[in-house]
């Protein structure tokens, strides 16, 4: 479906809105507000005349549904006067208020009414109703009613106004040019040549909005050519909420001329209100979206990843905020008293702030962790035990693909408080292992390898020179050990391996080609008929152990004899 039928769908539909809502059964059931309590041992009023918007809106559905009787009610007049000439009188304020009432239809829902400047208490101005040269306020005055109490009326100075203002909204009629059975038949209190004409007015208004928005993208079109194309795409990204707001605006302009009833008029203009409303804020969320967007890859290619990643969470927050704001703003337009709403908005927040401490632990958590610039998506790290790929940092909760290709979900309070090994900030990637040799490895083989395996990483281009280490760190009973350690300068685990594959095959040839071996897990196994070390040996060992037992002791005595003689010349010279 295009966007010009979707336009025509929603524009049909919010009209059509307007018929179950101005249909509504008696209008003070509805939408009149719960009275409060009251001391007084009279009875409320039936009709809902405690308010001035029951009064109002109670007189609009009565004279509306055609029971000019029950509208009379509404009118301050005298009893008998009402007998002989409410009816009539009615039928006239109903007429006029319609197509020449210009004012607000808001009226105050508490029993003392809303205070205005220049006004006694007692009495509500809500307008004006104009036609031709006559003018005559819409006024509503508190009385006294034997049987309900405090009651309120619309004035007895508006209604002797009425049958002036009357005439001349008579002579100004557009039905009398209209086929009689279009005037005469009504649907939800319009007649039907209001709703055909609304009807119709729907493709006009699309297409005017249409043409508006094309007239509006020539200096668009213009500024992206000279500028690149940010703003092309940025417009493009807004046209369709803004052909809504555009249509919605033009429609009401002219369904303003058409004179719809007053009750229809105002259910029209709460719909319509609806509509702006989510063109308007559709336009705010779309430009809000781009403007973060632009700023998150910004900050990408400053290489400022967290600020970027922070762009991500922050659309999701304000996204969050723009629908509340939507919400609030329609129940408002709907007339629901919002200071209500407000209060318990903050209650619930407080509840929800006890009951989900948890959830906003991991709400500041994400934040913290972003703000941090600890990790990014696309980031390999190491969690705990579990290693894997950040894929996504939520409100609540930290989504990893691990090596197993699970996808684990880490509440954000825990990433901010857990240790976490980034492996995609590596420098460089250690290298470290133990070579084992065979233990009949000789010294001058030893010397040997370890050489060539010094050699064989001072020549590698990938490994750091000054920081390379190759030691014979132990003679244990099964082999004998040596350690290697370097740093390979990369960050690609991948290159990494192939590096670390490439030198382990590299030592394996060298080594089988110096004439040892590597160490496996073994054991010698000496039986009792082996004949041990030959007789010849063993006597040159003891005689070889023998002399040098000697030589040791010789070494011990000479000194002491010296010393003995030293000591003894030097007593013999103190005699003499």
């Amino acid at each position: 479906m295009s966007i010009f039928s979707k336009a025509i769908v929603f524009l049909t539909l919010g009209l059509a809105a307007c018929l179950p809502l101005a249909a509504q059964s008696p209008l003070t059931q509805i939408l009149q507000p719960a009275a409060p309590a009251s001391t007084s041992s009279k009875a409320s009023d039936q009709l809902g005349r405690d308010t001035p918007y029951g009064t109002v809106y109670g007189f609009l559905q009565a004279a509306q549904s055609g029971e000019y009787s029950i509208a009379a009610q509404y009118l301050q007049m005298s009893p008998a006067r009402r007998q002989a000439e409410g009816d009539a009188l009615a039928m006239k304020l109903n007429i006029t208020m319609n197509r020449a009432f210009a004012g607000s239809l808001r009226p105050s829902r508490q029993p003392e009414g809303a205070p205005q400047e220049d006004v006694p208490a007692g009495r509500q101005k809500l307008g004006t109703m104009s036609a031709g040269d006559v003018d005559a306020e819409l006024e509503l005055v508190r009385v006294t009613d034997p049987s309900v109490g405090k009651i309120w009326l619309i004035s007895a100075d508006t209604l002797s106004k009425v049958p002036e203002l009357y005439d001349q909204v008579e002579a100004r009629q557009v039905e009398s040019r209209l086929p009689r059975w279009m005037v005469k038949h009504q649907l939800a209190g319009m007649p039907l040549w209001q709703w055909f004409a609304l009807l119709l007015l729907i493709p006009v208004a699309a297409a005017a909005a249409w043409l508006l928005l094309v007239l509006l993208q020539i200096p668009l079109r213009w500024w992206a050519r000279k500028h690149g194309d940010a703003a092309q795409v940025h417009w493009r990204s807004v046209s369709a909420p803004a052909w809504l707001l555009a249509g919605t605006l033009v429609h009401r302009i002219l369904s303003s001329y058409l004179g719809v009833p007053l009750l229809p008029w105002h259910y029209y203009k709460q719909v319509t209100a609806v509509a702006v409303i989510v063109g308007a804020l559709w336009i705010l969320w779309r430009v809000i979206r781009w403007f973060l967007q632009r700023m998150q890859s910004r900050a990408f290619a400053l290489g400022h990843s967290g600020t970027g990643s922070l762009m991500l969470l922050g659309e999701r927050m304000i996204k969050a905020v723009v629908f509340l704001i939507a919400v609030f703003l329609i129940f408002s337009v709907l007339g629901f008293n919002m200071s209500t709403a407000l209060a318990g908005v903050g209650i619930l927040t407080l509840a929800v702030g006890f009951g989900a401490q948890k959830s906003i632990e991991n709400l500041f958590g994400g934040v913290f962790v972003l703000g941090d610039e600890v990790i990014r998506v696309g980031d390999v790290c190491k969690f705990g035990d579990r290693t894997g790929t950040v894929e996504d940092i939520g409100l609540r909760s930290t989504r990893v693909r691990t090596e197993e290709r699970t996808l684990l979900a880490i509440p954000n309070g825990t990433v901010a408080t857990i240790n976490i090994e980034n492996l995609s900030r590596r420098d460089k990637i250690l290298f470290k292992t133990v070579l084992g040799l065979h233990v009949d490895t000789s010294a001058e083989h030893l010397r040997n390898v370890l050489s060539e395996i010094r050699g064989v990483l001072s020549g590698h281009e990938k490994i750091e020179k000054n920081t390379m280490r190759v030691r014979l760190t132990e003679l244990a009973a099964t082999a004998i050990n040596v350690e290697l350690v370097c740093y390979v300068l990369t960050r690609d685990f991948d290159e990494f391996a192939a590096v670390r594959e490439d030198l382990l095959l590299r030592i394996m040839s060298f080594v089988e080609d110096s004439g040892t071996r590597l160490a496996s897990p073994s054991q010698t196994l000496y039986l009792s008929g082996d004949p041990g070390p030959g007789k010849d040996k063993i006597k040159a060992a003891v005689k070889n152990v023998t002399s040098l037992q000697s030589s040791t002791d010789r070494a011990q005595s000479e000194p002491a004899v010296r010393n003995q003689k030293s000591v003894t010349g030097e007593n013999a010279g103190k005699d003499d």
